[in-house]
């Protein structure tokens, strides 16, 4: 019926002609909100006839997009060496995790005489915004500031003769099209917003930076096409009492995905580290351990985040339980796969690690998603088991199977070269062909069972940590 109200999900997008307290495709609770359905079909639809499209061949004479390089080199790395004009990015990360003022030290490093560029708030009043540039010391730089919610007043402001040539908006949560009867932050607000200033940035060629809440799963707020209209998706992460926070790319059309770039966190503002892995390490060595100041359950993976090879440090602690079901506490880590991990060392190994209070950190607030830490966190754990610290100078990496084999993993020589650069002179790797130790000694391991006996003397084995 023409003008019946509809319910939409504010967290997936599905829509029902009645309310319910529960959305069936994602399981929601309370997230079904009224909105106003269209009037009639787009315009242009109702029964024209088409415009024929011109084809062209997949090989031409256009070379690839120009960048503008920021001058923030972790932040260009993260967009693909730099930004495109015409591009549309979504940033989304916790309340309070530095994403405004990321990206106001990002404008204000853009910004020059001719070139200008704009910051839209929704969110903030104009002497907030200016107290932070003050504190950032950014003040003098030639952005243009606004705050603002309505879209249409946003694209007359930069439809104009010269429009700026980067733009972020700040939040699009806040943005709203008076076209549509729905409060701001609702799916079809979101959508309809979105879609308009993505349009006007691809029409002028300026470069749209789209600022997105999270949920408390840690998804950007919202319907999920909206990361399918932008052409690069960020997140910033970070804990909040630690001084390190990650730029991670997720989508990029213009560049390589699962990219980061490393901040850390100061008085003013936020500081790229060049070189995340000495920084990951920096505290690592202590007073109070045996072998070098490295304390039993620590063990230095080398990993590879996007392009570039990062060494952390994974922490374990293994303790008796004295409850029924062992708890299980992990801070960077697929907590899935550390139960497969504890599983093969025990059904493997021979070691009663699953029956044990199990605690694993990743040093840095830095998250690992690769399974190439697979071998360092068995290493971890089986050095706090036994009480035996790893060498001081020793990276492992490797991928373990269920059946206990280590399987080789990729970009094996550039995690070396990055150990050995960092003065390491170990390395325990998986077995391959054409290995090339970069001036590293390697050990291969075969199966599980190897790092156990390299970890675990035979005095060692039986020890039995749970009673």
């Amino acid at each position: 019926m023409k003008g019946a109200p509809r319910y939409a999900c504010q967290q997936c997008g599905a829509a029902y002609p009645k309310w319910t307290g529960r959305c069936e495709a994602c399981g929601a609770w309370n997230s079904l909100a009224e909105e106003a359905p269209r009037s009639g079909p787009p315009k242009g639809l109702g029964g024209g006839k088409g415009h024929a499209l011109e084809f062209v061949a997949l090989k031409g004479d256009s070379s690839g997009p120009a960048r503008r390089r920021s001058g923030i080199a972790e932040f260009d790395r993260v967009c693909g060496g730099g930004l495109v004009a015409g591009s549309a990015i979504l940033v989304g990360g916790d309340p309070g995790i530095g994403k405004s003022t990321l990206l106001l030290q990002v404008a204000a490093a853009l910004a020059a005489p001719g070139a200008p560029t704009a910051y839209i708030t929704g969110e903030e009043a104009v002497d907030q915004i200016r107290l932070r540039a003050e504190r950032l010391g950014v003040a003098a730089s030639p952005v243009q500031l606004a705050t603002a919610s309505s879209v249409r007043d946003i694209a007359a402001s930069l439809d104009g003769a010269r429009p700026p040539h980067f733009v972020v908006i700040d939040s699009i949560q806040t943005m709203y099209l008076d076209t549509l009867d729905s409060a701001p932050g609702t799916v079809s607000q979101v959508r309809g917003a979105a879609q308009e200033l993505i349009a006007l940035a691809k029409r002028r060629g300026f470069v749209l930076v789209l600022v997105g809440h999270v949920t408390k799963e840690g998804l950007i707020a919202g319907p999920r096409v909206l990361e399918h209209m932008v052409d690069t998706v960020l997140y910033f992460e970070g804990e909040r009492g630690h001084q390190f926070r990650i730029l991670r790319a997720v989508k990029n059309r213009f560049g390589a995905t699962d990219e980061i770039g490393v901040f850390e966190m100061g008085d003013r503002g936020l500081a790229e580290v060049p070189n995340p892995s000495a920084l990951f390490l920096a505290d690592r060595n202590g007073d109070d351990g045996e072998d070098g100041g490295v304390v039993a359950g620590s063990a230095v993976f080398a990993g590879i985040e996007g392009t570039r090879p990062v060494l952390v440090e994974v922490q374990a602690l293994v303790a008796p339980s004295v409850l029924g079901t062992p708890r299980r506490a992990v801070v960077g880590w697929d907590a899935t796969r550390l139960a497969m991990v504890t599983a093969v060392l025990d059904a493997r190994c021979g070691l009663s690690v699953g029956a044990n209070d199990i605690y694993l950190n990743i040093a840095g607030g830095l998250r690992i998603v690769e399974p190439a830490a697979d071998l360092a966190v068995a290493a971890a754990l089986v050095s706090a088991l036994t009480e035996t610290p790893m060498p001081a100078d020793t990276v492992v990496f490797g991928e373990i199977g269920l059946s206990g084999r280590v399987r080789p993993v990729s970009h094996a020589d550039a995690r070396l070269k990055e150990a050995a650069k960092l003065g390491f002179s170990e390395a325990w790797t998986p077995q391959r062909r054409g290995h090339n130790g970069e001036g590293l000694r390697t050990k291969p391991i075969g199966h599980l069972s190897e790092l156990v006996a390299r970890l675990a003397p035979r005095r060692r084995r039986q020890v039995a940590v749970a009673e």
